[in-house]
């Protein structure tokens, strides 16, 4: 059972945190990590391209010229896919990249990011955060105490994500804070570091069971 430091905001040790080895100990499955990312990312696309066919682009209505006794080839429209500015012929059209992944194999891409973060010493338990006024400086030394250095995404609870912790946190480059329900593996491994709070510990193991 994987066992790390549980911080206060300021960075002084409270307790061992015993974390659950199906969620935070397993060995990271890289296939279903690399299944899931692509998933992710593959249903962020818009899809909005597009280009105009035979029947969209303008004019061609009228044959160019009598199917015989010309010596030219036959044509049946100036805007046939080997006219110039005729249509395309099979160009992308507005559609989803979307697709579908088990919710077993999504969790276990879940639990393979969790457990590496664990693994790489890159996860950062708190017990909580509170901060009392809108002030960068505050997060920064939050971030500072429980040294999370580079890219770092903080995981709270709902309840913890309050106004003045938003706001604070907004304008630090580089550092992401968002509710523990709301992030995606493709995010998580974005960033270098994870600072979690313990109710984001506890929500993970219960939906992750």
């Amino acid at each position: 059972m994987p066992v790390i430091a549980l911080l206060n905001q300021a960075g002084e040790k409270v307790s061992d945190l015993n974390l659950n080895e199906e969620i935070f100990g397993i060995e990271p499955n890289r296939q279903v990590v690399y299944d899931v990312v692509n998933c992710q990312r593959a249903a962020m696309r818009q899809g909005t391209h597009d280009v105009k066919n035979r029947t969209e682009v303008r004019g061609g209505g009228r044959k160019p010229w009598r199917q015989k006794g010309t010596g030219r080839a036959r044509q049946g429209s100036i805007r046939a896919p080997q006219w110039k500015g005729g249509g395309v012929v099979f160009g992308p059209t507005p559609r989803s990249y979307a697709f579908k992944l088990n919710k077993k194999v999504k969790q276990l891409g879940f639990k393979s990011a969790l457990s590496f973060k664990v693994q790489n010493e890159k996860f950062i338990a708190v017990d909580t955060f509170v901060f009392d006024a809108n002030k960068t400086k505050n997060f920064k030394e939050f971030l500072s105490n429980v040294k999370a250095e580079g890219k770092t995404i903080v995981l709270c609870s709902r309840e913890e994500l309050t106004e003045n912790a938003i706001n604070s946190a907004r304008n630090i480059e580089n550092v992401f804070l968002t509710p523990c329900d709301n992030v995606s593996v493709y995010e998580l491994l974005c960033f270098d570091k994870v600072v979690a709070t313990k109710a984001a510990v506890e929500y993970y193991e219960e939906v992750l069971k």
